[in-house]
């Protein structure tokens, strides 16, 4: 049965007719793809159809307007919810929404920004308000526009520490073009959600982190229609409307029925919803356009020149202060924004936030959130940078990974890595980063070994695309490169070469300074030594590494401040994969370190100069 409706896109009554056509839209194209959240869709389905017919305002002609509200689905299993919503508002046709979760299909399981009105990639619980409290602090600091951000989150992803992360930095930068909608129906994946139904919980922690709470009926579309409009009058705060709702809402075999998490109704239960919800219907809205003005301020073109900071030979200095040194001049390009997690005394950023206050966002000890606000930022344009020490970005992996499924562009920049940190200990070590950012899809890994390679490198890192991952170091450690030595992804360096090259030793970071000791070592021993500096650790420079293998006949000893898994030995092992391993002596940190001195972790893990000696000298011993 197929119904045609003409009424009034602003009536609440066609709200109503809309919410039903989404339920059934969303029964209709999960059960042909075989799989999806039809009942998490249903619960919600009152709550978008308000949403679009009577408050978004979007031009889905234009979805990079920058005047466009953002419409995020946190719980980005509810995908056939959206695609339903896309139907509506006539961005897609309804054959292209039957072909959800279709191999060739851009409708894929969760949403992506493959569909052009896709701000992020969701489904990992817990990333879209996240990311959406980064797209309202563009908006609010930076485009300075009204657009509203509005974010959809499931209940079940309510028990994510990052969740609490983004209401906190929400409520402590008064992002009032914010709103948060809680579809709390309480069933999750295998049973009832922490909460269940106790609105009354939620309702006290959102107030506790400094956000407006609106408890609504989630069905109730005139309830709706007031917290809405509440949320837009003006309270100074973010709002957060917690909505009762029903999984499987308006087919009652299904209603508040625990199993129905992820399964979709077979053929004949699903005729039977779809005659309960009154039929198959095609109401078009026409949701409000954004006001033509203010616009968002024209960006200069070409992009202004950035007089990057110079070191002498004289100078040592720690490749974490150089990027603080470098962020500071990219101050001069508009687009660069710089965000850290209370630790910008050691990664420098401070000098950032102190010449540019207005681009500097804190976001404390909330390393989720300070990738989730890269990734926001983005979003709107800008060219964010994001530091922390390394090892605590694995506590925010996830969101890296997904930053990736996003297309987000993001720096991030982990200080204080390897052994090398010296007493503070194995905690503060990262020793794993070079492997898991290697691993994220599309991503760029930089590791250099002095200041004016990083302030180069970082100035490269703000046009490279993608996830752009460098890692610095702590200590300070003589500058090699002059001020006028010129730097790209996918390079590296040789300093050290001579025809009668009998070994290369590999390095990057602290262990190019190892490297160039230990060749001077071997020199002594009448042996020469190619030193290459691998600063890209991904891509890799493979002809100058094909290059070092023919000169020296294969045999490399390749150094790094890392755990063996994944790191520089397996970036120039997985280089030559296809065309035959040379002779490779793989240094790296194989045990748990301790606490103690930079010099004596190193050599305690056996990447000190005397164990690249020693490790050169056996590798041209053998047989």
């Amino acid at each position: 049965m197929t119904v045609t409706e003409t009424l009034a896109t602003t009536d609440l009554e066609f709200a109503r007719q809309l919410g039903q056509q989404l339920r059934v839209d969303s029964i209709r194209c999960s059960t042909a793809a075989g799989s999806g959240h039809p009942t998490s869709s249903m619960s919600a389905a009152d709550l978008i159809a308000v949403l679009i017919a009577r408050y978004i305002q979007y031009d889905w002609s234009k979805p990079k307007d920058p005047n466009n509200d953002h419409l995020i689905f946190s719980k980005g299993h509810a995908s056939p919810l959206c695609y339903a919503m896309f139907k509506a508002v006539g961005a897609i046709t309804d054959a292209e929404m039957m072909t959800f979760r279709k191999f060739g299909s851009r409708l894929e399981g969760h949403p992506t920004p493959a569909i052009p009105w896709v701000d992020v990639a969701t489904g990992s619980l817990g990333q879209g308000l996240p990311i959406g409290v980064g797209v309202a602090l563009a908006g609010k600091n930076l485009d300075k526009l009204p657009f509203h951000v509005w974010v959809l989150c499931g209940d079940s992803e309510l028990a994510e520490g990052s969740i609490w992360e983004a209401l906190d930095k929400a409520g402590h930068y008064q992002l009032a073009n914010l709103t948060a909608i809680l579809d709390i129906n309480r069933l999750g994946q295998r049973g009832e959600t922490e909460y269940g139904w106790s609105l009354d919980v939620y309702r006290r922690r959102v107030e506790a982190f400094g956000c407006f709470p609106l408890v609504i009926d989630g069905h109730d579309v005139t309830a709706i229609d007031r917290a809405y409009g509440q949320a837009l009058s003006g309270t100074g705060k973010p709002t957060v409307i917690i909505a009762k709702t029903i999984k499987g809402k308006g087919f009652s075999e299904i209603e508040n029925k625990d199993g129905w998490h992820g399964r979709v109704l077979p053929p004949d239960m699903a005729e039977r919803a779809i005659k309960e919800l009154g039929g198959i219907r095609h109401l078009k809205v026409k949701t409000a356009k954004p006001e033509p003005a203010p616009r968002a301020p024209k960006r200069p073109e070409p992009a202004p020149v950035v007089a990057l900071p110079v070191y002498t030979k004289d100078d040592k200095v720690a490749t974490r202060k150089a990027y603080g040194d470098a962020l500071l001049a990219l101050g001069a390009i508009p687009d660069v924004v710089a965000l850290d997690g209370e630790v910008s005394n050691s990664t420098y950023a401070d000098e950032f936030a102190q010449a540019h206050p207005e681009r500097f966002f804190e976001m404390w000890i909330a390393e989720q959130q300070l990738v989730a606000g890269a990734v926001g930022m983005s979003v709107r344009g800008y060219k964010p940078f994001a530091a922390t020490f390394a090892a605590f970005f694995s506590r925010a992996y996830d969101f890296i990974r997904m930053a990736a499924i996003s297309q987000a562009n993001i720096r991030l920049v982990g200080s204080h890595a390897g052994v090398e940190i010296g007493q503070d200990g194995p905690s503060q070590m990262a020793l794993e980063d070079l492997a898991s950012l290697r691993a994220i899809v599309g991503s760029t890994v930089l590791y250099p070994c002095d200041p004016n390679q990083t302030a180069k490198l970082t100035l490269v890192m703000a046009d490279t695309t993608g996830i752009v991952y460098m890692r610095t170091t702590r200590g300070a450690y003589p500058t090699i490169y002059g001020p006028t030595e010129s730097f790209k992804v996918g390079g590296s360096k040789v300093l050290r070469q001579s025809p009668k090259d009998r070994v290369t030793l590999i390095g990057a970071g602290v262990t190019v300074h190892n490297c160039l000791a230990a060749a001077d070592a071997l020199a002594a021993k009448k042996i020469a030594a190619r030193v290459i500096d691998l600063y890209s650790v991904k891509p890799v420079d493979i002809k100058t590494l094909r290059e070092a293998m023919r000169a020296t006949k294969g045999k490399f000893v390749i150094v790094e401040d890392h755990y063996p898994e994944g790191g520089l030995g397996a970036a120039v092992m997985e280089a030559f994969a296809a065309e035959g391993l040379p002779r490779i002596a793989h240094l790296a940190v194989k045990g748990l370190p301790t606490s103690g001195k930079p010099e004596e972790l190193m050599n305690a893990a056996g990447i000190s100069a005397k164990h690249i000696v020693a490790a050169a000298t056996k590798l041209l011993q053998a047989k």
